[in-house]
This record gives C-alpha cells, structure tokens and sequence, in this order.
C-alpha cells in the first residue's frame, strides 16, 4: 500500500510539474505575442510586425502554421530524419541519411555553439510554433507535437532539401544490404524521372539603363513543387524588413527582396559534392582506412530508427561509418565510399538570415563571404543601381589532375579538398555593359551574351558548361528589349515562344514529306503543326500535338550515346532515323485519339490546374473543376514553367505539381515597387477564401500589387491581431 501511495504522490507531482512548465510557457509565449502584430492583407499575405528581430521570427512561424502547418511539420519530419515514423519503412532510408549527416545530439550541439543572437531566433522558432499548437488544440500534428530550436539546424539553407537530397538513398540502401551501387549507375533513366519537370528557377536582373523608369528590376522566379512556399512579409524595429518566399518552417525569406537589395537564387551546377573511396583495413577489431602513410580509425555509431507498420511501430538499428572526408554512403567495386559535402548549420543559418538585413552591394558581397549557400546561384539587384550574379558560394579548392565527377582515392591526400575558394574567385558578374544578365540552370558562360565570364578562366569544376532551352529563350529576349517596366517584366516571363519545338518540329515534318507514311490522321496533325508559330495557348491545337510527341520522344526514343535532354532534342530533330520520327508521331497521335477520343484537342483541355484539399501529395479528378493553363513545360524553353503529373491512374488529363509557385518583380529606386503571384492561394485550408484565389490570376498572369510600406499594408488589410488572439 505504501508503494501505491509513493506512485501515486509521485504521478501527481509529476503532472502537477508539467503542468506548471506548460503554464509557464504559455505566460511567457502570450507576453512575447503582444510584441507582435500580424496584418493579413486582400489576399491573406501576413504581414508580421515585431519589436525584436526574435519577435518577429516568432509571429512569421506562428503565421505560418495558420496557413499550413501540415507543410511546417513534414519538413521538420523528413529534416530531422523522423520521416519513416509517419510514412513506413520505405522511408527508414532518407531518415538514415539524415543521421549519417547530423544525429539529434550534434544538432544540440551546433545550437549551443550558435551565436546568442542565432539563438534567439532558434528559441524564436520552436516558440511560434508552440504557441500555434498551444492556442490551436484541434490541431492535431501527425508526430511532432514539440518543436524544439535545435531543428532548424537540419534545415538551415532553403532550398528544396538541400544538397543532401543528391545523396541517393537508393545506394545507401544497397549498401546496408551488400550490394554495390555500380548497379544503379547502369541502369537507364526510369520513365518518371524523364517525364518529370526539371528542376530549377529563373533569376533575370535588368539595370536602368534598361528600364523606363532608370530603376534596376529583378525578376524572382522560382520553379518548385506547387504550394512549397508561403508569401511573408517580416518586420521588426532593428532593421528587419524582408517580404517574399518563405520555405514552409524556416524563419527567413529565402528568395525576395528589402526596400535596397534584392535575391533570386537558382539550383547551381557548381560541384558541391564530391565522393572518395575509402581503403580499409581492420586492426584487432578497429576498422581503420589508409590515409597516406598513416591509418586513421573510422568513426562507428549506432542509431535505432523507428518506423510505421500499419498501426504501430518498429524499428531498426544500423550502424553508420564516417572518415575525415564524410559519412559512408555507399560501396562501389568493393570500396566504401564516403560522401563530402558543406555541412555547416551553423554559418548556413547565419548567412541565410544575414542576407536579408543588407542595404547595398558592399553588405551583400561581404556576406557572400559566409560561403555556405552552396546548392544555389544568386542572381542580385539593389537600389544603388548594381545588378549581379554569383554562381555558387561554397566552392571547395581541389586538385585539377583528379577528376572529381567520378569517386578518387580518399587514401591519396592530394584529393582533400583544399580549403575553400574566395567568393573573388568565383565566376560572378557585376554590372554588364549590356544592362542584363540571367540565370535559368544554365552555363554561366552565357549569363550576359557577349559580357558573360569566360570558360577558360575558372577550374572546370566551377561549373557545368551547358546550356538549356530556357536559357536560350531568356537571351534572345533580353537581347531585343528595352524600356522595361514591372508589367513588360512579368509579360517576358511569360513569353509562349518554345525553342524546343522549334528545334524538334520541323524534321518531323521534313521527315513525313520524304517518306512515304501512311496514316488516318498523320496528314492533318501535320498540317496543323507546319503552320505553327511554337507558342504555347489554352488553345493550341499544335501544342497539344508536340508536348504529347516530345514527351513520347524523351520515353521511347533511342539514344545513340549518352545526352542531355536538349542535346537530344536537337539530335532528333535533326539526326534521328526519319522513320523512327513518324513512328513515335504516330504512337502520340493514337495515344491521344485512345485517350480523349481525339487527337484535335487545344491544349487547354488537357493542360490544368486543379487544387482540391490540402494533401502534400494531391490527387486529381478529371470530373472535378479544374483550369486550363496555357503554360508549358520548362523542358521546352518555357520561362513560365509548368510541369504536370502524368501518374494520377483516375485522371487523363494532365495537372500542374511544379514549376511557377511565387513568381515576383521588384524595382529599386527611392522607394521599392513589386508585384507578385502564387500558384493558388496563402492558405492550405479548403474553406478559406485564399486557398484558391489566385488561381484564375496565375492562368491569367494578372499579378497583384504588392503592399510593403505600412501604409500600403494598411490600406488593404482585412485582419488584424496578435498571435493567439485571431478571431
């Protein structure tokens, strides 16, 4: 008896302690929120005004979670390597990698060593997303009902995933089961991976002596997953004033603009990452591995990952390796292979926070001297007048004898990285004679025409020299125009001319008068296409016919030696066996006639856009409303990219996942002006009225003004209050 009143007494203390610690935070997250005030304006943007730097960091993830906290948590989920937990086995392999890189300890322990300011804004973070949950108890999170503020440190770039998604967890997996990654290297790309939207944004900076005004112009064009980022505007009283996209769960405006300075960043070609093979030897139960003439031990941890099994949990326990270059991810020819890569949470959250408090290009460059934006370019424009490009920012010095796009010898030190490259020896740009320069995922060596940097002057490993059709098209724009405003930016941006096509089409029509082909329909399709002038409409009959035979040609067609996706393209309209282009034409134009009972179809019939709930992974319903767009794949060349699903089984239509999401234009002058688009809405939720209001806009191209200065917000609001306190 006496047990059973020294457990209760201790329960009840227990839950008396907890609930004391709840209280306590609560009366100190409530006294943080009346430093607060969040505007929301005709479109639902927030706009977050905060005493402190930490006091706004604090409103801008509180309003996040109101808008989306489904997308909050899972990118807390997937980061912090949780994702099995919630998904199942399938998953446990991203969540080891996530270790392999950082375990949960590590990341206290970089919070710790953080500067008091990061600091605050950490405890910022996990405190805005506390007190959402707290003052929303219908919420229901799906695992983490705690945000912590050592998370951020796994998630401290902005980009999607990061360099380490270029990890394959295919290899990782193979090498926890004993197989060798050469494997995965032979096989051809799978159909999804050719059908899917190539990744990456467009950045286009224009200077004064360009526009009409005499003011420089930034066009912020970021191409990712549908409703991956929220529009914010974050305001504090020491010297915060950022408005742009935000990462859903970050506590920084990734890509936007201040009143002085503007960013655009685009995935970089620069390599990041680099593999070495490891030469092992174990020594009376050391695993050890050759490094010149010495033998280093190899670190070995243990982490248990848990993981969903119908409706409970299990879990694994792997061990994981790491050397002085990385952790090991993979084995090839009998070699462990180790993975190098910029891992410093720390710096990458400073430089990324840091970015947006700059007022001109000496705070900017000086910041670029952080050196831990390493999966992206920045494309630059200020109100000093400076246009500018950097590509890439983590740029490790390496020996040039070894080629470091295949694995080298770990054992050898000349293969160690050498240290990083100054940003003044990276391949930038400032203030081109020709008043433009652009980055669409392509060569720098083309970012200002004939002004561009020169191939010859940078170590090949500095970039990839390949140009794509996007880039093609942004130059032979920029190139003819002048007298730029806001409205003629945005016009540009969404140019319907498709190089591809033009490059693709015309040996197939070359091809059907050579040959002598037979087919119901072939004559008339190929009619439609001869007179086309490639520029994409909602109704393009001829577009319709090429994205469906081009996509059939990426699928089916043969390769006679390995190429880029626009290496191919021209190949085949160009090189490729004449008969082999009438066969593939026809299986499109019978596919389509099977499919929709016609090949004659405009494009916006089967081209849309469709948003029923707010599932992460959306499912579509061809018998549910939808919008045609007459936007096209960026694969073609087209600046407005819009990539589609082709793996929905109920639906035949095809709708938009990726590609355009926000989409601003800035101009810098004495006071900063800019208009900008989301694909949808602010909200995930289905019964607000922004969850889909800007859906017909972004069909339309109708972007709306933005409101930056208070008065402006003002002017439009249509809510205002405190965290905790919205009606």
């Amino acid at each position: 008896m006496r047990y059973i009143l020294l457990l209760c007494t201790t329960l009840l203390f227990i839950s008396c302690k907890t609930d004391k610690s709840q209280q306590s935070d609560a009366e100190r997250w409530q006294s943080i929120a009346e430093n607060i005030t969040i505007i929301r304006d005709n479109f639902g943007v927030p706009h977050i005004y905060g005493k402190s730097d930490a006091d706004a960091v604090f409103g801008l993830l509180y309003a996040q979670c109101e808008d989306d906290f489904n997308r909050v948590e899972q990118n807390y989920i997937w980061a912090t390597g949780r994702l099995a937990e919630v998904e199942g086995e399938s998953a446990i392999y991203s969540d080891l990698r996530a270790k392999l890189f950082m375990t949960e300890d590590e990341a206290k322990e970089n919070y710790n060593k953080s500067p008091d300011w990061l600091k605050e804004l950490c405890n910022a973070f996990a405190d805005g997303i506390n007190y959402y949950l707290y003052t929303h108890p219908e919420v229901k999170p799906r695992l983490l009902t705690e945000f912590e503020p050592w998370m951020p440190m796994y998630f401290s770039e902005g980009s999607i995933g990061g360099d380490i998604e270029r990890v394959s967890t295919r290899k990782i997996k193979a090498f926890y089961e004993g197989k060798d990654s050469k494997l995965f290297e032979e096989q051809a790309p799978k159909k999804e991976q050719l059908e899917t939207e190539p990744s990456g944004s467009n950045g286009i900076a224009i200077s004064g002596k360009l526009t009409k005004s005499g003011n420089p112009i930034l066009l912020i064009n970021p191409h990712t997953s549908f409703f991956f980022r929220g529009e914010v505007h974050v305001v504090s009283q020491e010297g915060l004033n950022a408005y742009g996209a935000v990462t859903w769960g970050q506590f920084f405006v990734y890509q936007g603009f201040n009143e002085k300075t503007g960013w655009m960043h685009t995935s970089t070609y620069t390599d990041v990452i680099d593999e070495f093979e490891e030469d092992l030897v174990k020594i009376d139960d050391k695993l050890m591995y050759r490094y010149g003439e010495e033998l280093r031990e190899v670190q070995t941890f243990e982490t248990t990952l848990k993981y969903k099994d119908g409706d409970t949990q299990k879990s694994k326990t792997f061990p994981f390796y790491r050397t002085h270059h990385g952790p090991i991810t993979q084995s090839k020819d009998g070699k462990w292979i180790a993975t190098a890569m910029m891992w410093e949470p720390v710096k990458a959250l400073e430089q990324s926070y840091i970015r947006t408090k700059q007022n001109g290009y000496k705070g900017f460059r000086d910041m670029m001297d952080i050196k831990t934006n390493s999966s992206n370019n920045t494309v630059y424009a200020d109100a000093e007048g400076n246009i500018a490009y950097f590509h890439g920012n983590f740029i490790p010095k390496r020996n040039t004898n070894f080629n470091y796009r295949q694995p080298v010898d770990g054992s050898n030190p000349e293969t160690d990285w050498q240290g990083l490259h100054e940003v003044d020896e990276h391949i930038t740009l400032l203030n081109p004679e020709n008043g433009w320069l652009q980055n669409c995922n392509s060569t720098p060596f083309t970012a200002a025409a004939e002004y561009s940097p020169k191939v010859e002057d940078y170590p090949s490993y500095m970039s990839l020299n390949r140009e794509n059709f996007r880039g093609v098209h942004a130059i032979d724009l920029l190139s003819k125009n002048k007298d730029y405003t806001l409205d003629s930016v945005i016009e540009l941006a969404h140019d319907p001319y498709l190089p591809a096509f033009e490059a693709l089409i015309p040996g197939l029509i070359e091809a059907y008068k050579t040959v002598d082909y037979k087919h119901p329909f072939m004559q008339k399709a190929i009619e439609i296409l001869d007179k086309w002038d490639y520029r994409t409409s909602k109704e393009s009959v001829a577009m319709t016919l090429a994205h469906y035979y081009g996509i059939n040609i990426l699928r089916n067609g043969e390769r006679p030696k390995p190429m880029s996706s626009m290496e191919f393209i021209i190949y085949f309209g160009e090189n490729s066996p004449e008969g082999e282009r009438l066969k593939l034409f026809e299986q499109t134009v019978d596919y389509l006639t099977d499919t929709f009972g016609t090949w004659n179809l405009p494009w916006g019939e089967v081209n849309r856009y469709q948003r029923l709930n707010s599932d992460i992974k959306q499912k579509f319903d061809d018998n549910k409303p939808s919008i045609p767009i007459g936007f096209a794949s960026g694969r073609w060349g087209a600046l407005a990219a819009y990539g589609v699903s082709y793996t929905n089984p109920e639906a035949k239509k095809i709708y938009g996942t990726r590609g355009n999401s926000f989409v601003a234009v800035v101009e810098f002058g004495d006071k900063v002006k800019a208009k900008s688009m989301l694909a949808g809405g602010q909200s995930s939720d289905v019964n607000s009225p922004h969850f889909d209001d800007q859906a017909q806009r972004y069909a339309d191209m109708k972007f709306k003004d933005v409101p930056y200065y208070k008065e402006d917000v003002l002017k439009v609001a249509k809510e205002t209050y405190k965290p905790g306190q919205r009606n």
